[in-house]
């Protein structure tokens, strides 16, 4: 397995030395932190429900507003289409940027100066909340089918437009597009509209085909899979959500997952909050890509079970599905409650760094690219595009002037083991692969170590699977350890169900895009899970597997199983 961000010894030398040189830095900005004006409260508080009053009023209003203005509802959409990150470690800082500015572009819309984005904290209530039913707060509302009755009727609406701004984008958002692989309007419209032209080949009589998994338009009808009496996760879904899983994604110590290739250490991957480090927040996701555990499981597989776009109890397993399985998700108003939740998460862990007086920012051989990366498509609440902007100006929330009401992961803040846990690491173990099933054999030290904490993780797997593709579109994958190999049907209530493992949109037109990622899976804390533990002198056997969550074989490429 490969991971993007290979370093030299030398460069692990300066980047040991590096990581103190951040802590002091870290410290500074947090002493600058400005009071909150705002606060975001959980969706379920009596301030949660009123601030969902005011939302509505400005749903209404933007989906009232021509498609050319910048803070028409789907306009603000195509931003995300058209710059979001996924699978990199600017995934947390460009989507606190696009909700901020949302954020004051609700307040302009709704005539309310104090709004601030509920968000919904699924680890404490696993459904979506039934006040996200009522009117323009499902995109199945009679609102939005004027505009998504069918692609037809929206192309129609919004691709004029949308010609015509693009034809206006300066260089430099030109070229972070074709980064992204937009080379024309045409390329970005496909992945709108589900279009895959056929390669110049001489087969002119074939231009191209619909591709179902590949598109992020959803008709009004499927815009949302969940309904009032359907309101409710999956039970894997569930799983990934719950506050164990969570918990143990808050538990890195490092900024980003790191990969130190050709250097005798215990762990060459470093395990981090956020996902691996890329050139650019528009760079095709890779053969290296890592999903951090926050990403990979909880924002991805509620993302996708939303929109119909799962495995599990979906009743569209190739699509097309609802907005929120898709780049054009924020068409979804409870994608902004979803994203309010991963941001305050995100607090959580810096928080959580500073009490225990760790850095919380990239070293400082990292901070520079990290920092000057460009976000070049926001809108503020004005509707004038923001210009030229830097990752740098999104790290602190003092940006925007809020704050959260304290929710699930508050209790990880100042827990002193989690140090204790980094300054005594246990070497990584690859598995040996046969089959599409993997065999690592464990410290049984490590595995009661891992076992005897309620809360704590100490073991992850590093699980390597498939990227979807047209043929085989599968999105989503249970991971499995220990479970008998004749085992069929486990579900996520299992001893052997570690977490569903997941992929969010398709983007298929990327190039460099490779066929396989790895996801970071906390492993099960249940004893039958490490089979023969009691008897065990020293090591013990335990194997891997991911199955596509819709039923089937197998398919894991490779595993490796490490503490932080």
């Amino acid at each position: 397995m490969s991971i993007y961000f290979e370093t030299t010894r030398r460069d692990f030398l300066k980047t040991s030395l590096a990581t103190a040189g951040t802590a002091a830095l870290s410290r500074h900005l947090a002493l600058a932190q400005a009071p909150a004006k705002y606060r975001r409260y959980s969706v379920t508080s009596q301030q949660g429900q009123k601030a969902l009053v005011s939302y509505a009023k400005a749903i209404q209003a933007m989906l009232n507003l021509p498609a050319d203005h910048p803070q028409n509802w789907f306009r603000n959409a195509f931003v995300h289409l058209m710059d979001c990150p996924h699978g990199n470690w600017w995934f947390y800082v460009w989507h606190r940027g696009y909700l901020g500015y949302f954020e004051q572009t609700i307040r302009t819309m709704s005539g309310d100066p104090n709004f601030a984005m509920p968000y919904w904290d699924w680890s404490d209530l696993a459904q979506i909340p039934d006040s996200m039913f009522n009117d323009v707060l499902t995109p199945v509302a009679s609102a939005y089918e004027r505009y998504t009755k069918d692609l037809q009727t929206f192309t129609a609406f919004i691709q004029p437009s949308l010609k015509n701004y693009w034809g206006k984008l300066s260089p430099a958002q030109i070229q972070q597009l074709n980064i992204r692989g937009y080379k024309t309007f045409d390329d970005m419209w496909n992945d709108v509209s589900g279009w895959t032209p056929t390669p110049m080949t001489g087969h002119l009589s074939h231009p191209g085909h619909f591709n179902p998994e590949n598109t992020a338009f959803a008709p009004t009808p499927i815009a949302r899979y969940l309904t009032l009496q359907n309101p409710q996760l999956s039970d894997s879904v569930k799983k990934n959500v719950s506050k164990g899983t969570v918990y143990s994604g808050l538990e890195p110590t490092n900024f980003a997952t790191t990969y130190y290739q050709h250097i005798p250490i215990a762990n060459p991957i470093k395990i981090g909050f956020n996902s691996s480090t890329t050139a650019s927040h528009n760079t095709a996701p890779s053969k290296g890509t890592v999903f951090s555990t926050l990403e990979g499981l909880p924002h991805n597989s509620t993302h996708n079970y939303i929109g119909g776009g799962a495995g599990e109890g979906s009743p569209i397993p190739n699509g097309p599905w609802g907005n929120m399985t898709n780049n054009l998700s924020p068409v979804d108003p409870i994608f902004f409650l979803h994203h309010s939740n991963m941001d305050r998460l995100w607090d959580v862990w810096t928080r959580k760094q500073q009490a225990l007086n760790l850095p919380y920012l990239p070293n400082s051989q990292q901070l520079p690219s990290y920092e000057k990366e460009p976000f070049l498509f926001y809108v503020d609440g004005n509707g004038k595009q923001v210009g030229p902007s830097i990752a740098k100006e999104y790290i602190s929330m003092s940006r925007f002037g809020y704050d959260y009401e304290p929710g699930y992961g508050e209790e990880i803040i100042g827990k002193r083991n989690l140090v204790l846990a980094a300054k005594h690491p246990t070497a990584s173990v690859e598995g040996l692969m046969k089959g599409n099933a993997a065999t690592l054999t464990l410290s049984a030290a490590a595995i009661k170590t891992h076992l005897d904490s309620d809360t704590a993780t100490s073991l992850f797997a590093l699980v390597t699977v498939p990227r979807p593709t047209e043929n085989s579109p599968n999105r989503e994958f249970d991971v499995l350890v220990g479970a008998p190999a004749d085992a069929t049907n486990i579900t996520a209530d299992s001893p052997y169900y570690a977490g569903k493992v997941a992929f969010f949109c398709g983007m298929m037109h990327m190039s460099g895009m490779t066929d396989e990622a790895t996801f970071i899976v906390p492993l099960p804390k249940r004893k039958e899970a490490f089979a023969n533990l009691s008897a065990a002198a020293g090591n013990v056997a335990v194997t891997i597997r991911a199955v596509p969550s819709g039923g089937g074989a197998s398919v894991l490429r490779a595993v490796t199983v490490q503490s932080l």
